[in-house]
């Protein structure tokens, strides 16, 4: 691989990474999870947060676990000051910046992110997305601190952690679900790992909480993040 490819190759991780909102029409594509619950969420106390081991980011939710796999909380995407709110009391205080449209690329909205520990970032828009998101999620290490200085893991859909080697995934994936984003002398991929959200039928955008690799490995598990998305913002 050629610096020159390993260049190109970052930036577009880098673009997708820094996320930006999904413009698609009132569609929505697939066997996606299951509706979440856009109702008010039910507090979640100090010593039930003190028991999350795992924050699993799904195509619609972040979901809170314990060691035994029990869930904790379920977090929606759909409204961004709460689950915010939970993320700093089980996390600690984040590192935050603010952006205006455009700031980091043509398509990033205006958000607030908080980024606990290099590892988690969660952006919250000025205003929600069309697909129905109020923040944008990525995944950028395994691990992160909590508050309490615990480690807790992160992870995607089926367990999937950055590091991890999805080569048999992307072997048996549809095609629509994948996109190569690598050259000639590189390879890097993104990969759907759950539908959700809304995409066009009319193209072949494929929206949910995707992997980014470098070769095989996840270098950035994010929701939204569409597959195949059409030119535009």
């Amino acid at each position: 691989m050629t610096p020159q490819t390993v260049l190109a190759t970052g930036a577009l991780v880098l673009a997708l990474v820094a996320g930006g909102s999904v413009d698609g029409a009132s569609w929505r594509t697939g066997d996606g999870p299951a509706p979440v619950d856009t109702a008010a969420p039910r507090a979640v106390s100090a010593k039930a947060l003190r028991s999350v081991d795992t924050v699993e980011l799904r195509a619609e939710s972040i979901v809170l676990s314990d060691e035994d796999g029990d869930r904790v909380a379920t977090l929606s995407m759909r409204d961004a000051g709460p689950t915010v709110r939970v993320l700093d009391r089980l996390l600690g205080t984040p590192a935050r910046s603010r952006t205006a449209v455009g700031d980091a690329g043509r398509c990033t909205p205006a958000a607030t992110t908080s980024t606990w520990g290099g590892a988690l970032r969660v952006s919250a828009l000025a205003v929600p997305a069309r697909a129905g998101n109020a923040v944008e999620v990525r995944l950028l290490r395994p691990v992160v601190r909590s508050r309490t200085g615990t480690s807790v893991q992160l992870t995607g859909p089926d367990g999937v952690r950055v590091g991890d080697d999805v080569r048999d995934r992307l072997d048996d994936a549809a095609a629509a679900e994948r996109k190569s984003l690598g050259s000639d002398d590189s390879t890097a991929w993104q990969l759907l790992l759950e539908r959700g959200w809304q995409s066009d039928p009319a193209d072949d955008e494929q929206n949910g909480v995707s992997a980014l690799t470098v070769d095989t490995d996840v270098v950035v598990i994010g929701s939204p993040m569409p597959v195949r998305a059409a030119a535009g913002c």
